[in-house]
């Protein structure tokens, strides 16, 4: 399949995106914060951007994104981040995250979306996008199925993980101790 977009992770993608990003609605949206204190080095745009490379490049983590955007010098790019040693950490994005909330990031979606859709609504097909804020996460208790024996069952039944239990604990139930100031005394056969 040809597809007009470079492969994930590469330069020449993040060149081709990076002027479809809206940087001056993205700041105005989301102005910094008028606090004493440390001074916001990166704009909103810039941290959004940073955001974006967890998912278009293969760090998938802000953590490991962190410790390489120094050494990245289109993903730099791609996030207007001029100076190697300024870049943000995992707390700078996580404070950006909990500031924009999920109504301001979705505020982002929507405004890149509109100009597609208003193509995509005067073409004959129609197109389905799916916004992924909806669905459910994909956590522990939904991942664990078992196959189901009986027939008139559905072939999957999802099954709750059992509690965890330590293995110690067996071990140390029946056994006597003591502690505090209290003496304790025993008998022994040897002195009366």
């Amino acid at each position: 399949m040809n597809s007009p977009l470079a492969a994930t992770g590469t330069a020449r993608l993040l060149e081709s995106l990076s002027p479809l990003i809206p940087d001056s609605f993205i700041n105005e949206l989301l102005p910094p914060a008028k606090h004493p204190g440390r001074r916001n080095i990166l704009s909103a745009a810039q941290l959004y951007r940073a955001h974006l490379l967890a998912v278009l490049t293969p760090v998938h983590s802000f953590n490991g994104l962190a410790r390489l955007l120094p050494e990245q010098r289109s993903w730099r790019a791609f996030a207007h981040i001029h100076h190697r040693h300024r870049t943000p950490d995992v707390r700078m994005l996580h404070e950006f995250r909990a500031r924009a909330g999920v109504a301001g990031l979705r505020r982002i979606n929507e405004h890149l979306l509109s100009p597609l859709l208003k193509v995509a609504a005067h073409h004959p097909h129609s197109v389905a996008i799916i916004d992924a804020t909806d669905l459910p996460a994909s956590t522990a208790d939904k991942k664990k199925t078992v196959a189901a024996g009986r027939r008139d069952e559905p072939v999957w039944v999802p099954v709750r993980s059992k509690p965890v239990t330590l293995g110690f604990l067996w071990v140390t139930k029946s056994t006597p101790c003591g502690y505090g100031s209290a003496i304790i005394q025993r008998r022994c056969c040897l002195f009366p």
